[in-house]
């Protein structure tokens, strides 16, 4: 044992260092397509990942002699691992892996038909040198090898010493690099995939100390000074559908180029196209869904806040205190409010959440009869869906609030032959062309639906309002939809297509189209502005898409930020109308907005600020 002690050296150690360093940079640059624009950039992708390494490696010499070898090849599997979840992960999601992911990982796909359709025969190449270490380190060859182990004060300065460097050199580029923590891509492209991951372990081990340190006297301050900002006009239609029954339709992945477009002559959504002519339709409005996907952009339909940098506020902060739309319902007009969802009652945390949020019923799964005919993929099918949710929103006490959230439209986008309403496009990417007959069966419920409340006389007296929750086709498959819509694949065509449909419906009124730029934070104020509720003292950042200022930034949450004429990606600086990159100082003021606002919604969420204000 002495002769495989003395191996396991700074030769081996080296070694492995250069294997996963090399890895990992082939993975950023390829996998993670994130490219140097300076010298500065170049530098950082070459030393940032170094530090951590060794650091991670170097935990094998704090095991006996007898183990060291087992434990360095233990934990060389585990960084690959790591460095694989993040690849999948970023296929689709275009992000990467957290702490909070990691611990929520049943929500995010599992392992799934989601997660088999982003593999690919080349990611065998990412673990074939961990068999060729275990080679080496096992190998009696080597164990002969008569070389000396690292000092340990040195080698932990020299591996601290880098990490320091590294974040020196990343916010000499980025002055705000490590307060705006929710720009991931930049983290990663500044630090690391490594330093960023290890930063963000701090900032989940940092969130539950804020709410203990949270004070009464200073969340007044905040929410005080943010509300006396906030716009206070008000529209004819002030109280248009005050007190009507509402009932708002989650429409998964569906992303708005869908809208009005035909394929061999055939429309993908026909009736949406049809109740956008006697409804309120935003055409402009962007998805702002973190990680949380679905149930971030019902957090922020229900509260008006942004979501969470890392993870859902669902999973994160269920026991908050929320000035929820149900709870404003329930105060000014004594609506009940309910939920519709064909999946798990534990899905997202969503039992113990819309608890929280003042929910009187949650109809899930187990309120369905769900057999292998009508269900596929997530869950019920959307049409059987639909049908089997009319007995008990007949039943509900008048005026209600009921939300249904919508399965069959989820990525990979599967359904049967006898399903399909229309022809799959003939596209490059399958992932696209399923796609396209997920979404027309979509919009053949709708109608169903729609068909049903008129019959049992539940339409004339309601509102509806329908939103896309996030995309549904990811970068990795944008190639096909820029093939289908005849474009080019530039930052802002990426941009145009992470718009979703908002459409309100109240039957009796006028169609009009609305294209003031705005997110899924603002549906709230909207929906409340119609029914006539004031939202003056309410802390929220949604705008009233009726009344909003064309200037007020559209703010996602990695920290891009999208006005009428400009938009912030990628740290460019674009204009809208030439679609060229301007100065930056152009989206310098939108860029300041953008941070304080999230870091103000970040600061009353995780401080659970809200429950001050009780």
């Amino acid at each position: 044992m002495k002769q495989l002690t003395n191996y396991i050296s700074t030769h081996i150690i080296a070694t492995t260092i250069i294997l996963l360093w090399i890895k990992t940079l082939l993975v950023t640059l390829i996998g993670f397509d994130l490219g140097a624009s300076s010298f500065l950039d170049v530098l950082l992708l070459i030393i940032g990942p170094i530090g951590t390494l060794m650091l991670f490696l170097g935990c094998s010499f704090f095991f006996s002699k007898r183990v060291q070898p087992v434990t360095l090849l233990i934990i060389y599997i585990l960084i690959t691992g790591l460095l694989y979840a993040n690849l999948l992960y970023f296929r689709f999601y275009i992000d990467f892996v957290t702490l909070s992911v990691l611990m929520q990982v049943n929500n995010v796909g599992g392992l799934g038909a989601s997660t088999v359709e982003l593999l690919s025969p080349w990611d065998t190449l990412l673990f074939i040198d961990i068999f060729i270490l275990g080679w080496i380190i096992f190998s009696k060859r080597y164990k002969r090898a008569q070389t000396r182990m690292p000092v340990k004060k040195k080698y932990a300065l020299t591996s601290v010493g880098i990490i320091a460097v590294t974040i020196a050199l990343g916010v000499i580029q980025h002055p705000h690099l490590l307060s705006t923590a929710y720009d991931r891509e930049q983290l990663v492209k500044s630090l690391g995939l490594y330093n960023y991951q290890m930063l963000n372990l701090a900032y989940g081990v940092k969130a539950p100390i804020e709410k203990v340190f949270s004070d009464e006297k200073d969340a007044r301050e905040l929410v005080d000074e943010f509300i006396q900002d906030k716009q206070k006009e008000r529209t004819d239609l002030f109280g248009a559908a005050k007190g009507k029954n509402v009932v708002i339709i989650s429409l998964e992945s569906t992303q708005n180029f869908v809208i009005n477009r035909s394929i061999n002559g055939e429309e993908i959504t026909p009736f949406l196209n049809d109740l956008i002519k006697e409804s309120f339709y935003f055409s402009t409005i962007y998805d702002q869904a973190a990680q949380g996907k679905t149930s971030d952009a019902e957090f922020m339909v229900d509260n008006g806040l942004y979501p969470l940098p890392s993870g859902s506020v669902f999973v994160r902060r269920p026991e908050n205190t929320f000035d929820s739309l149900p709870k404003i319902l329930k105060e000014e007009g004594n609506y009940t409010s309910v939920t519709f969802h064909g999946n798990d009652r534990e899905f997202w945390n969503r039992e113990q959440m819309y608890n929280t949020l003042g929910y009187d019923h949650y109809f899930s799964k187990r309120n369905y009869n769900v057999t292998s005919e009508n269900s596929i993929n997530y869950g019920i099918k959307d049409i059987p869906f639909f049908n089997q949710s009319m007995d008990e929103l007949s039943n509900l006490s008048e005026p209600y609030y009921a939300k249904f959230i919508t399965l069959t439209n989820h990525f990979p986008f599967l359904l049967e032959k006898e399903d399909q309403f229309i022809e799959p496009a003939n596209t490059e990417v399958d992932v696209v062309n399923r796609y396209i007959t997920t979404v027309r069966y979509l919009d053949e419920s709708l109608k169903q639906f729609f068909q049903l409340l008129k019959e049992q006389g539940m339409y004339e007296d309601t509102i509806f309002v329908l939103y896309g929750d996030h995309y549904g086709i990811s970068q990795k498959y944008e190639s096909g939809v820029h093939e289908l819509l005849g474009q080019e694949a530039t930052p802002l065509n990426h941009l145009e297509l992470q718009q979703v449909p908002l459409i309100i419906h109240m039957p009796g009124e006028e169609g009009k189209v609305i294209d003031t730029a705005g997110g899924q934070v603002d549906i709230r104020a909207t929906v409340l502005h119609l029914l006539g509720i004031a939202t003056d003292d309410k802390m929220a950042f949604g705008r009233d898409l009726l009344v909003k200022n064309p200037d007020d930034p559209v703010i996602i949450r990695d920290g891009s930020v999208i006005t009428n004429d400009y938009a912030y990606i990628d740290n460019l600086c674009y204009s809208k109308k030439s679609k060229e990159v301007v100065a930056r100082k152009k989206c310098l003021q939108y860029q300041e907005i953008a941070r304080e606002r999230l870091e103000l919604s970040d600061q009353i969420i995780l401080g659970d600020l809200l429950r001050f204000s009780e």
